[in-house]
């Protein structure tokens, strides 16, 4: 959406969130003339019992964090012109990160599908979950496709680094062209900084929270089967079969939790092999029963090479990265949510 189109809903949103308050009224809600150099979008004037409250409104077409960071500045210039007056960003679609610059930067935030945050002297509104169909879908499929995940993985798991174009296109195994599109991305959701050496990560919790909230687990083919062993055996039968015929593999979910980070016990072996023939070959050498239900062993053919990078051997098991199996662990029912958190806490931000 462009902000002329944005201009007639935002303000909308603003009267009914400003609605709620029983106290106030709107006297005035107008453009306003610029500023000391700065024009607001929208310049409101509140009648509340304790007197008038102007507020100052940026309207911007995305709410992704640089823009937030961009209107929470520009507010805050115009505070400064206006002493007392209270900014408010509004946007079709505000992200968590979003919200969070504004709560830090002091000031009040309003989505066009009613979620808003206004804090100011005897006011506070705050209303959150309602399911906004302006959310930028299409950018973030374009962020977390397969190889723009190769991107975000070698980022996520170099923390420390900076990068150049070039070298990272090297390191993720993707085009100089498709570094540079994910790089322009990232820098618009804040997520990385540019200096003349390179550019590095810089939210890496945010960046990592977005990704496994929108990762997308049914990408993978998952083959099912079932062994009298228990899984452990499956493991060392899988890791001998795989060296021996010098298969690519790694273990993911608990499995690989157990070598990083164990906190429970569980019942079945899984890993990631690559390809489906080298799926055919474990399972047939191992006499593995393909199931539909009660499986024990879990074959995952992986639907990138991507989830095999910056895997390590643990005591003689090849385990997915903690990046990796964080996310995996994070689509896994039951305790997987609890062990990811305890794995990132344990293993990913001691690292970080």
């Amino acid at each position: 959406m462009k902000e002329m189109d944005v201009f007639p809903a935002a303000k909308e949103s603003v009267q009914k969130c400003l609605g709620r308050i029983p106290f106030a009224n709107i006297e005035r809600m107008d453009a306003a003339p610029q500023m000391g150099g700065e024009r607001p979008d929208l310049l409101i004037v509140l009648r509340l019992p304790e007197g008038i409250q102007l507020l100052v409104v940026e309207i911007k077409s995305s709410g992704q964090p640089r823009q937030a960071i961009a209107a929470a500045n520009k507010l805050r210039l115009l505070n400064d012109v206006i002493p007392g007056s209270y900014g408010v960003f509004v946007a079709p679609y505000i992200s968590p990160t979003s919200a969070d610059i504004c709560n830090q930067m002091g000031i009040g935030y309003i989505d066009l599908a009613g979620n808003c945050r206004i804090v100011f002297d005897s006011v506070f509104i705050q209303k959150e979950g309602i399911l906004n169909p302006f959310r930028e879908k299409r950018l973030l499929r374009s962020l977390f496709s397969p190889k723009s995940e190769r991107v975000i993985r070698v980022l996520l798991s170099k923390l420390n680094r900076k990068w150049k174009i070039k070298q990272l296109a090297k390191e993720a195994k993707v085009s100089i062209g498709h570094v540079s599109n994910v790089k322009g991305k990232l820098f618009e959701r804040n997520y990385i900084r540019l200096e003349k050496r390179g550019f590095s990560l810089i939210e890496e919790e945010a960046l990592l929270a977005e990704w496994s909230e929108g990762y997308n687990y049914s990408r993978d083919k998952k083959h099912y089967f079932y062994s009298l062993k228990t899984p452990q055996e499956v493991e060392r039968d899988i890791q001998k079969t795989a060296i021996d015929l010098g298969l690519n593999y790694a273990l993911t979910s608990f499995s690989g939790a157990s070598r990083l980070a164990p906190m429970v016990r569980y019942g079945t072996a899984t890993t990631y092999v690559q390809q489906k023939e080298n799926v055919d070959t474990i399972s047939g050498l191992l006499e593995l029963e393909k199931v539909d239900t009660g499986h024990n062993v879990e074959l995952i053919e992986p639907y990138d090479e991507g989830v095999f990078y910056n895997s390590k051997d643990i005591n003689g098991f090849r385990v997915v990265s903690p990046i990796q199996l964080y996310l995996d662990l994070r689509g896994v029912k039951g305790r997987g949510l609890e062990a990811a958190e305890f794995l990132f806490e344990k293993v990913i931000r001691p690292q970080w």
